[in-house]
């Protein structure tokens, strides 16, 4: 080996020596923020693992084996029409009631299959922040004017970030159109309707499984029936995969499943880790004491927007935890504008997605798509905090 390969080996190895040498162990916050990590991490397995993040690892497995590429390209990709490209993709989230992790799969399976970077950069805000159970319950619970300035943002955020997204990188997206227009038409081996009807039985699945017992009316009644509904779709699901498709499909499509969840689920439960590590669990500190954080946006400055824009893309957001994360900070003096700087940036991104978002699509995209939300997001808060203050 090269001295220059030895001497970084020695400099990791004495980082690293040191590190355990002087660890804070026996200090109080320092304990306590273990534990609050490995209770994060232990209740993110609980929780979402097994109901969010595996079906959406069969869903974007499914993309990517049983969707043609030139589908994908032909409705999401960089040269289809922008109001049905956009349009989808920046409703999805009143359909997913998904977090900013479960979503991910779902995204790296249209982007790795031809949709445009600014349709998937939609879908991508879009599919935890639009969420129509959250804002409702932002309204009952912070107010009319939250609610109605978290969804109006939210969905116009989408857009926007999906636009910028194709304008900033647009060059790689006029490649990809001459790529896709000279794409062969595929011929498959079932109907639209199929396959179409195999997806929503997956896509059922998945929210059904996850139907938050919050809320009243229909809500509550769908959450005491949600497993027969979700049962109901996996026998749909059985039967369609029974009937339109082949075991060698089957086999590539449980291999491209396994190949999401390698990829993904370590950088999602360490990104959990220190999250927890750094913030710890609603109503519990991390390192970081939560009155740092509430003394910093007591105002409506560009400075405190700025500053809760940037530790909600951080923070992990459990679908509609924010809500009552939030209530707990404006009730510690918490300005609106910082709030909805909040609602806008943290359900849509975490520490635990971008680790994922840069493995899918680079450091580049990941950085400017984070440098919007957070950027975007403040400017509205503070806006929106100078009107309702």
């Amino acid at each position: 080996m090269s001295l220059r390969s030895e001497s970084k080996t020695l400099a990791l190895g004495l980082g690293v020596f040191a590190a355990l040498y002087f660890l804070p162990v026996g200090n109080v916050r320092f304990d306590g923020a273990v534990h609050e990590a490995l209770a994060l991490t232990r209740w993110y397995a609980r929780e979402h693992v097994l109901l969010c993040l595996v079906p959406a690892f069969f869903i974007a497995g499914g993309i990517s084996v049983f969707v043609s590429q030139a589908s994908v390209m032909r409705y999401l990709g960089p040269g289809a029409p922008k109001l049905t490209a956009y349009g989808v993709a920046s409703v999805s989230g009143t359909v997913l009631a998904v977090c900013s992790c479960t979503v991910l799969p779902l995204f790296a399976g249209i982007y790795r299959m031809g949709a445009g970077l600014g349709p998937a950069t939609t879908f991508l805000y879009a599919g935890p922040a639009v969420n129509a159970l959250a804002i409702i319950l932002t309204a009952r619970v912070l107010g009319m004017e939250m609610g109605v300035g978290r969804a109006v943002g939210a969905v116009v955020f989408s857009v926007v970030i999906g636009l910028l997204m194709h304008f900033f990188f647009r060059k790689e997206q006029d490649q990809q159109q001459l790529a896709a227009a000279a794409l062969p038409a595929e011929d498959t081996p079932r109907s639209l309707g199929q396959t179409a009807l195999t997806f929503a039985a997956l896509m059922g699945i998945l929210i059904f499984a996850n139907w938050s017992g919050s809320g009243t009316g229909w809500f509550a009644t769908v959450f005491g029936v949600k497993w027969f509904l979700a049962g109901g779709c996996l026998l749909v699901l059985a039967v369609c995969l029974a009937r339109w498709y082949s075991r060698a499909e089957l086999k590539e499509w449980l291999e491209a499943s396994w190949g999401f969840a390698k990829q993904i689920m370590p950088l999602l439960l360490g990104g959990v880790l220190l999250a927890g590590l750094l913030l710890g669990r609603p109503g519990h500190e991390g390192l970081i004491p939560q009155s740092w954080i509430a003394g910093l946006v007591g105002s409506n400055s560009l400075g405190a927007n700025l500053f809760a824009s940037v530790s909600a893309a951080f923070m992990y957001f459990a679908t509609l935890t924010e809500v009552p994360i939030l209530e707990g900070l404006m009730g510690a003096g918490m300005h609106n504008g910082p709030a909805l700087t909040l609602l806008l940036a943290g359900p849509a991104v975490s520490l635990p997605s971008i680790l994922v978002m840069r493995s899918i699509m680079g450091g580049r995209k990941t950085a400017v798509f984070l440098a919007l939300v957070m950027v975007l997001s403040a400017l509205t808060g503070s806006v929106f905090g100078s009107l309702f203050p």
